[in-house]
This record gives structure tokens, C-alpha cells and sequence, in this order.
């Protein structure tokens, strides 16, 4: 059975594909944290909407008709799991950052579809998303958007998809 909860948590992943991002403000809690944002850009790694946004225009700079096709749901006081399917397409560079918030890589743009499972976890307070993570098959997305095995070609992408992304964060 749906919750009021489940449903606020699956808006919240909408939202953050393919939605309004001023839709956030009244479902993200004001101290919300993102456990996933360590591998993001420095803006994502704050609390609230506004890093909930930055979370989504990092996501929508790399992957378009991105889309959440929700599977299943479960719900256990204020934590909410959300099993569902991710899917898109890779029309831009996917840049991860590391500890100190510096590129550490970037994925050039494949023009590739791909569609991987996932498990959301929410926290909930008042109503809204506190606390976000996710289990995540990097692999597949990887595999999918021939990331891995890469080309030789498509190692020499990387290293200059890398060194644009560290001059574009300099600005």
C-alpha cells in the first residue's frame, strides 16, 4: 500500500528527471542531505532544495528523457525504499568529482540509451525527503553506455572531456 510518504519520495525522483525544480521547495526538507552528492559537483553537497537541484541539473547536463519507471515500494516508519528503473539517454559529459570536490573523471557524451535498476532510500520528516541514498548498478550504466571495455578512441575522449570539465569548474 502507498503511503502519502512513498508517494512525496517518488515526486521527489519526478521532479529531479524531468520536472519543475521549484517542486522541490515544498517536498525536500530545508536540512535535507543528499548521501549520494560525495561523488557530485560541490554545489550538490549542501543541504535542501537547492542541493537537491544542483543533484538535477549535474544529472540532466549528462543524460536527456531521463525517466524513473517505479517497481515496487516499501515503507517502515519514516524510511521509504523505492525499487525502480532509471532511463535516458547520455547527450553530455558525465563529470564525478572526488572528496575535495575537484573532477575526477568525465564521461563524454556516447548518444546511448540505457536503463539500470536502482533502490532509493528516503528518510521522511513532516512530510518531506530528509535524508536520500541509493543503491545504484553503475556497472550496467557503464557496460551500457560503453564506458567500459572503453576504445582507445574513447580513452582519448575521456582525457579531454576531463580536462574540459577541470577548466570549466576553474571559472
Amino acid at each position: 500500500m502507498r503511503t502519502l510518504e512513498t508517494d512525496v519520495c517518488i515526486r521527489s525522483m519526478t521532479v529531479m528527471a524531468s520536472g519543475d525544480l521549484d517542486d522541490l521547495t515544498p517536498i525536500v526538507h530545508p536540512q535535507a542531505t543528499n548521501r549520494e552528492a560525495k561523488d557530485e559537483p560541490p554545489a550538490c553537497r549542501g543541504q535542501g532544495p537547492a542541493a537537491f537541484a544542483a543533484t538535477a541539473h549535474w544529472l540532466r547536463a549528462a543524460f536527456t528523457d531521463l525517466a524513473f519507471e517505479v517497481h515496487d515500494t516499501v515503507a517502515d516508519g519514516d524510511l521509504i525504499a523505492v525499487h525502480c528503473t532509471m532511463s535516458g539517454r547520455h547527450v553530455g559529459p558525465f563529470v564525478s568529482y572526488d572528496a575535495r570536490g575537484e573532477v575526477s573523471g568525465a564521461m563524454p557524451p556516447t548518444g546511448r540509451p540505457f536503463a539500470i535498476t536502482q533502490t532509493h532510500w528516503f528518510r521522511m520528516r513532516d512530510g518531506q525527503v530528509l535524508e536520500h541514498w541509493a543503491n545504484r548498478d553503475d556497472f550496467g550504466l557503464a557496460r551500457q553506455l560503453g564506458w567500459v571495455p572503453p576504445t582507445p578512441a574513447y580513452l582519448w575522449r575521456m582525457a579531454r572531456a576531463k580536462r574540459q570539465a577541470i577548466r570549466a569548474a576553474a571559472r
